[in-house]
């Protein structure tokens, strides 16, 4: 990515979001407007009388009405713990105006997200964490005054010169500006749920395969049990990928300059390859890992075309490919 095409990444970048966010939605509404189909099955003739009644207003779509206030429930609960549960299980210290002058390593982070968080023309400073585990990498979460945090392992601050380090905090603080962590949980708690919903309208066809419509029902619940999950995911899966290009434009955005940020996602790579054996990630790792800067699988040279579809980030010499302007 030359410096003055990060604004195009954004812009496509954006338009991917919209597809995968509207195709969530969608989803998670069809699938409340199948159980209610499966529901009306015992006493309506057809599949689409139902729908006609449901369009017409005769029939109520119970079933999809409370699937979305449990959606809206749920996501409202998530939002509200996302910072806590972002740093669970982790071994950190918040960094705070008055304690980050007694180390040089927590100075300089702290120095660094308040002068990107003026540039980035935020109202508000994020609270700042760095995380003694020994492992390579960084995350964002929150939203708001009250939820925003950026998280950096001392590992990595040792390892990044000052430019390098600014570049993955102005990664990390694009992706609070630009919502990612809502849209992430957003989507998230609609594939949970959904596949929640998938599994319960699964067991219930066999209970019920005697009644009438049974036979329907089975098997669209077996079709749902298969393809719900492939679907859900690898959609997840894409918006992460995606929001992390953004977040890598941001970066360039920020700072004026790709080099810092492809020199921060070598060295990152290159730490995890060469010291494999003494990097120990924490229990909790998996909560963090579509947040994280840098997922360690992508390193993996034997990844394929088919599981890049189910990872949640691109792979690392994609990422400098766009960068650098080459994808």
């Amino acid at each position: 990515m030359q410096v003055g095409d990060f604004r195009e990444t954004i812009r496509k970048n954006n338009r991917r979001t919209t597809f995968v966010v509207g195709m969530f939605i969608a989803l998670y509404i069809l699938l409340g407007l199948l159980i209610d189909v499966a529901l009306y099955l015992q006493t309506e003739v057809s599949i689409s009388n139902i729908l006609v009644s449901i369009a017409n207003g005769s029939l109520a779509p119970k079933a999809t009405i409370i699937t979305v206030i449990v959606a809206c429930i749920s996501i409202a609960v998530t939002f509200k713990m996302s910072d806590k549960l972002m740093l669970m299980g982790t071994n950190s210290k918040e960094i705070t105006s008055l304690n980050a002058a007694l180390d040089d390593e927590e100075k300089q982070l702290y120095n660094i997200v308040e002068e990107l968080k003026i540039s980035a023309g935020m109202n508000y400073m994020p609270k700042v964490y760095i995380i003694e585990d020994n492992y390579t990498n960084a995350f964002a979460s929150g939203y708001s005054e009250k939820s925003a945090l950026i998280a950096v392992t001392r590992r990595l601050v040792r390892l990044l010169n000052r430019d390098e380090l600014q570049a993955v905090v102005a990664h990390e603080l694009t992706h609070i500006r630009n919502n990612d962590i809502k849209l992430t949980l957003f989507a998230t708690v609609l594939a949970n749920i959904m596949l929640l919903i998938v599994d319960v309208l699964f067991r219930g066809a066999f209970y019920g395969r005697n009644r009438k419509g049974g036979g329907i029902i089975i098997f669209l619940a077996i079709f749902l049990r298969v393809v719900f999950p492939l679907v859900t995911y690898s959609l997840l899966m894409y918006l992460s990928r995606t929001r992390e290009y953004m977040a890598d434009a941001g970066a360039v955005e920020l700072m004026r300059a790709n080099q810092p940020m492809i020199n921060a996602l070598k060295k990152i790579s290159g730490d995890y390859e060469d010291n494999e054996s003494e990097i120990t990630l924490p229990k909790t790792d998996e909560i963090r890992r579509a947040a994280y800067i840098f997922n360690i699988d992508s390193k993996k040279k034997y990844r394929s075309k088919m599981s890049n579809m189910f990872s949640t980030h691109p792979k690392t010499q994609d990422r400098i490919n766009e960068l650098q302007g080459n994808s």
